[in-house]
């Protein structure tokens, strides 16, 4: 049963007459989710009256986009409220909201499994297996310092605007903290007439993210207006053999995913590849470690007249305005013992966690708007101009961990 706000919202907004919906009283009891039911409370206990801990609802549905609207809030309790979907993509943070008061939010949300048609799936990896990425339910997770949800209506729609997200560990939705990446912080920045669907993965190259048909997947589905996002180097840099490194294969591989994109009439973006954490012996300036990957990258796009977002450069402005030791903590560096099972210290220079995840989001919104995309349009009003020589505070950074966590390093580095 939908909420009356909720009822009173969707009113005003068109619906599609052969949509699949669904709606859900979460005033009332839920059932545990199981294959049989098709929905319910999930991976945690379902909440209790009081309960200030977080928890998940998943809904069996078919792949596709979903226009999301939760009602987030109590009569009974005040509340603060972070919205993830998924493998712990952002759509909402810290939504505060006093007793007997409630807010509407909305977002849209990709739902994939490795099916692509009957002769052709997806080739997922081990560690993907299990994963709520590829799963064949949508699942959301509500977080924060005290999470309540009244209601939530899903809707599907295949006509939403899309942005694909291709690429490697550092742009893949991670599905365990303390990792992260920009790609399932750059969700937080889109209103619902904007979804984004990120078909990224940990380890990948450009050339095997083709060969395990991901970037088939994404032409079964994609349309006129849509855009692919693209940032590969790190795997591709170590890649060796006849005909590896920047100016052949990478390439070549770059140039494959430009004349798919725009054969079905959408836009592509490269994003060069961001930094890793690797300081001067004077710890003042960041060394590049990418070779020629970037200059490769650019070279393909003044070419093929590709729209380019400088991540690169970026990252290195952000990395040296925190500093040789403040960059730690946009990364995974943490002491012994900091999680459950962690007996090692952490030190990554490569993977980022929550709040630098957060930030390279935000670089590449920027990018977007410098480089002034029709999709901008649909950016959330909140959004305000990022400069990388000017980033957010990470002490105030505020970001409620998911309880699944895991301290073995993602694929790549």
């Amino acid at each position: 049963m939908k909420t009356n706000l909720l009822l009173a919202l969707w009113a005003c907004c068109p619906l599609l007459s052969s949509a699949q919906s669904f709606d859900f009283d979460l005033t009332q009891p839920q059932p545990i989710y199981s294959d049989e039911t098709g929905y319910g409370y999930d991976i945690l206990p379902a909440p209790s009256k009081n309960s200030k801990e977080p928890f998940y609802f998943s809904v069996k549905v078919p792949d596709g986009n979903y226009r999301v609207m939760v009602e987030l809030g109590s009569k009974k309790k005040a509340a603060s409220t972070t919205v993830r979907a998924e493998s712990r993509r952002l759509y909402a943070e810290n939504i505060v909201t006093a007793k007997g008061k409630t807010q509407v939010v909305e977002f849209a949300v990709n739902k994939r499994t490795p099916y692509i048609d009957d002769k052709t799936s997806v080739k997922i990896k081990t560690r993907e297996k299990g994963t709520l990425t590829w799963d064949n339910k949508l699942t959301l997770e509500f977080n924060g310092d005290a999470p309540a949800v009244s209601g939530i209506h899903i809707e599907a729609d295949n006509s939403i605007p899309t942005i694909y997200l291709c690429g490697n560990s550092t742009v893949t939705d991670q599905s365990y903290e303390p990792w992260a990446s920009w790609g399932q912080m750059f969700t937080r920045w889109f209103d619902a007439n904007v979804v984004v669907a990120n078909h990224a993965e940990s380890g990948l190259t450009a050339g095997t993210f083709i060969a395990q048909n991901r970037l088939a997947q994404i032409m079964s589905t994609i349309k006129k207006g849509d855009y692919v996002v693209c940032e590969f180097a790190h795997n591709d840099e170590k890649e060796k053999g006849p005909g590896t490194g920047a100016w052949y294969h990478y390439s070549r591989n770059l140039k494959i995913f430009i004349d798919n994109v725009r054969a079905k009439g959408a836009t592509i973006i490269f994003c060069t590849p961001t930094q890793r954490r690797n300081f001067s012996a004077d710890g003042l300036h960041i060394q590049d470690t990418h070779g020629d990957f970037p200059a490769a990258m650019k070279a393909v796009a003044t070419r093929e007249k590709v729209p380019v977002i400088d991540l690169n450069q970026m990252t290195k402005t952000f990395f040296e305005t925190l500093g040789n030791e403040g960059s730690k903590r946009s990364l995974v560096h943490y002491p012994a013992n900091t999680f459950a099972n962690q007996p090692k210290a952490l030190a990554d220079n490569t993977h980022f966690n929550p709040y630098g995840a957060y930030e390279i989001a935000k670089m590449v919104v920027q990018g977007m708007k410098d480089l002034k995309l029709p999709i901008l349009s649909h950016l959330r009003s909140d959004f305000t101009d990022f400069d990388p020589a000017h980033p957010d505070d990470v002490d105030t950074f505020r970001w409620a961990p998911s309880r699944m966590m895991e301290i073995v390093k993602p694929d790549g580095n």
